[in-house]
């Protein structure tokens, strides 16, 4: 479902449901729209009520902002404070402008965040290391939401020494168990030519997938992406995760980029190998992957949407397949990898150990050149949150009841309420005619 319509009297404009997402990524997964587009501020680069004129002389922007009752915000983990207070103030003057309701949180706007704070966090203003770094941090946070539950069963992994070890470095913590284990799975070895290696630099994605290509010694093909649509719209296909060019040979190792065939289990994540090219009757040369699974099947190009509410406002087809030799840390954010190979010993920012180790199934599919445990960190702001709002240490000890925790605060604003999830849970679905949303998947992965 792309966008929910919200009941209103007759002669008013309907309300959306409009969803976004802090990166490109997720966003295009979404079938949503970033907050950035969503917002018209562009990149919040000045003050509030500068934004807030921005807004107001950019027709669309304000239509969005007129029309919307719900507001989806995923991966809230890269978003900071100043911008989610500055968000909150647009809304509560646009709204109060239309309904002529002063002074109401969000302008009455339901909420509905998720995202794991202890996953990569805001890129940093370097012109100002005092701003506050966390959505959480902001002045509105508290009074936006009242309502916080945290899901807490496990899809991803199933190994309960995996699930131990994930849930002690989320929160920055090694113990001698966790150490022996990532010790075992160390090798001094070149990694399997089917493992995912995953850097945390761009610029050693790209060396390492351009030099493996050349290895092939095998002609080139280049799939390029077809766009559609207007200016801000296009510019965010460019950010999401299907590539404007592709390139492959026999040999090359890919992974599909959304879920391709559920019911035969390739999904977003899924790896393989381009064994031939094969002419169609009406797509013209389309590569044929054989998957890691065994599963060989024609790629035929797929379609990317952006919405804005109701309306797809941008499309771009292509592929769904990016090369897999090499990805970069943030680029696997969401993903589930079968066999990865990485060196923790480059981690360098907060959570990324912990990113990295999450996106794999099973110890088994885990390689490792390289390990520091000064490297596992998690930010000391972001332990003091889910210690004040979500973690219950002493249910932690006793082996994490499976079961979903909620916790209710007193609130007088419009009712939101926040989800917290482990490592790689899953979402439940939630009415939004009812109640607000927040959600953080406390370890969503």
């Amino acid at each position: 479902m792309n966008y929910c319509r919200i009941p209103k009297s007759k002669g008013k404009p309907v309300k959306l449901v409009f969803k976004t997402a802090s990166t490109g990524v997720a966003a295009c997964a979404l079938k949503g729209q970033t907050l950035h587009s969503f917002s018209g501020v562009g990149l919040a680069d000045a003050e509030p009520e500068i934004l807030l004129d921005r807004v107001l002389s950019n027709k669309k922007a304000y239509s969005r902002w007129v029309r919307v009752r719900a507001l989806v915000i995923d991966e809230i983990g890269l978003i900071d404070a100043k911008y989610f207070d500055t968000l909150e103030f647009i809304a509560r003057v646009v709204k109060s402008e239309e309904a002529g309701v002063e002074d109401e949180i969000w302008g009455g706007i339901q909420l509905v965040v998720t995202g794991d704070f202890f996953q990569l966090p805001p890129i940093p203003d370097r012109s100002n290391l005092r701003r506050r770094q966390f959505a959480f941090e902001a002045d509105c946070w508290d009074s936006s939401f009242r309502l916080q539950v945290e899901v807490k069963k496990i899809f991803r992994q199933s190994d309960t020494n995996l699930i131990k070890l994930l849930q002690n470095i989320r929160l920055g913590k090694i113990d001698p168990e966790d150490l022996e284990l990532l010790e075992k799975r160390c090798s001094e070895k070149e990694p399997d030519s089917s493992a995912v290696q995953l850097y945390p630099m761009t610029e050693d994605v790209n060396r390492v997938n351009k030099n493996k290509m050349e290895s092939l010694h095998k002609p080139v093909r280049v799939y390029s992406a077809l766009d559609s649509g207007d200016e801000p719209w296009t510019r965010q296909l460019k950010q999401g995760i299907a590539p404007d060019e592709l390139m492959l040979a026999v040999g090359a190792r890919v992974m599909l980029c959304m879920n391709f065939n559920p019911w035969r289990k390739l999904v977003n994540g899924s790896t393989g190998t381009v064994t031939k090219f094969c002419n169609t009757y009406d797509k013209g040369l389309l590569p044929v992957v054989k998957f890691d699974s065994g599963i060989e099947m024609i790629i035929e190009p797929q379609t990317w949407v952006v919405t804005d509410g109701d309306k797809v406002v941008a499309k771009r087809k292509q592929l769904p397949l990016i090369l897999a030799w090499a990805l970069s840390i943030h680029k696997c954010q969401g993903m589930s990898i079968d066999n990865l190979h990485t060196d923790l010993s480059r981690a360098f920012d907060f959570g990324m150990v912990y990113v990295a180790l999450s996106r794999v199934r099973s110890l088994d599919g885990l390689h490792l050149s390289g390990f520091d445990p000064s490297k596992i960190k998690a930010h000391p702001k972001v332990l003091e949150f889910y210690q004040r709002f979500c973690v219950d240490k002493d249910k932690k000890e006793e082996g994490d009841d499976a079961s979903d925790k909620t916790i209710h605060r007193e609130s007088d604003t419009n009712p939101s309420f926040i989800l917290h999830c482990k490592p790689n849970a899953s979402l439940v679905d939630v009415n939004l005619n009812k109640q607000s949303v927040y959600y953080t998947p406390l370890c969503k992965a």
